[in-house]
């Protein structure tokens, strides 16, 4: 399993310093939230892709519905080409909570739902070069090959991690097309949760069935653990583990205070949990 660091809040700089402190203390990932308004994450990754060599460089998550997918297709593989090949870009139809209504963003989850697959179709499509066209019922894209970005340097594409949800045949039919799941589950109301180890492991099984690439595939887990207890740690992921979980991020967004970051940065030096 890996393990990765997401960053709750900050800005470019303070990207920067915690993606060193993660590399030096042996995590294998390190990822930033694209919020609606706030630290453009594209930008703190890039601070944090110079100043660091190995870690891995990863968004948790982007809301591509409301993104144009050329725009994500420059921004990511230009960071490909600079970091070296250590992007990964989490994807899904984003919170609504999160700033839509305030900025006029779209909330039709059928919409976004639509906007995600033609954007996917886009970028990757966009990231195999010139000459490209696309025509479908959101987006156009013809042949342009004045300006064109770097192609990323992974191939066949920069890895994408897709959320699916539990029960819902239809985004773990999208997640298998590409290279990992971020799992959720839901609640009796309806509301979105972390999936358990149990529906982890049933939805993996199904997209295993479903997947038509030999590539490697990953699976995510996420959580808070004890950095003074590396063996209490373990113990908190081994279930995602033992379901087929990847990659484990620690992703603690209830930090507040003005002491944050000093916060985020002894967490860091603690290290990753043991397995």
């Amino acid at each position: 399993m890996k393990y990765g660091f997401v960053m709750p809040s900050g800005n470019a700089r303070d990207a920067a310093n915690l993606a060193h402190e993660a590399e030096q203390a042996g995590w294998d990932g390190f990822f930033a939230y694209e919020p609606v308004w706030g630290t453009d994450c594209w930008v703190a990754l890039t601070a944090a892709a110079m100043r660091t060599e190995r870690i891995k460089l990863g968004t948790m998550l982007t809301p591509l519905p409301r993104i144009k997918p050329w725009k994500l297709a420059s921004e990511s593989a230009t960071l490909d080409d600079l970091s070296g090949g250590r992007v990964i870009i989490a994807v899904g139809l984003g919170a609504p909570d999160a700033g839509y209504h305030a900025f006029g963003e779209e909330t039709d989850r059928k919409l976004r739902a639509e906007l995600l697959d033609e954007g996917l179709d886009v970028l990757t499509g966009l990231w195999q070069g010139q000459p490209f066209a696309y025509h479908g019922k959101h987006y156009t894209v013809e042949p342009f090959a004045a300006i064109v970005a770097p192609p990323p340097v992974q191939q066949p594409r920069i890895p994408i991690w897709v959320v699916g949800a539990h029960g819902r045949t239809k985004t773990l039919l999208r997640a298998a097309k590409y290279d990992g799941l971020v799992p959720n589950g839901f609640n009796e109301d309806g509301n979105a949760r972390d999936a358990t180890p149990a529906e982890l492991a049933e939805m993996l099984t199904f997209i295993n069935a479903h997947r038509t690439e030999s590539a490697p595939f990953d699976a995510i887990g996420d959580g808070v653990t004890p950095g003074d207890d590396r063996a209490a740690a373990a113990e908190i992921v081994r279930p995602k583990r033992e379901a087929g979980a990847t990659w484990w991020l620690e992703a603690n967004w209830t930090l507040t205070g003005p002491d944050v970051q000093s916060q985020l940065i002894a967490r860091l030096r603690q290290g990753p949990p043991a397995e």
